[in-house]
């Protein structure tokens, strides 16, 4: 085996999840407003969380934050709290 064989491709693009839809980018960190955007959530009153498996509780970041995507990362948005939740 050589080098080249073991080099990840940061070129390839990379399968993650918002909110059970299926992405791809190859861009592997984005802000999390960004992501958000691209899920057609307003960042303005949502935040991006990220859920792991061995964490009872997911991994929020706040909007300037830097998420680093990997193959299979799952992201959901969750209602800003200090926005009332419309009744209806």
């Amino acid at each position: 085996m050589c080098h080249a064989d073991n080099v990840i491709d940061i070129r390839r693009p990379v399968e993650f999840s918002i909110d059970g839809r299926s992405f791809r980018t190859t861009s592997r960190r984005q802000s999390a407003a960004d992501l958000l955007l691209l899920a057609g959530v307003d960042p303005s009153c949502h935040h991006l969380a990220e859920l792991r498996e061995h964490r009872l509780r997911p991994v929020r970041y706040d909007n300037a934050d830097i998420v680093g995507l990997h193959r299979g990362t799952r992201l959901v948005s969750l209602l800003d709290e200090a926005e009332p939740a419309v009744r209806r």
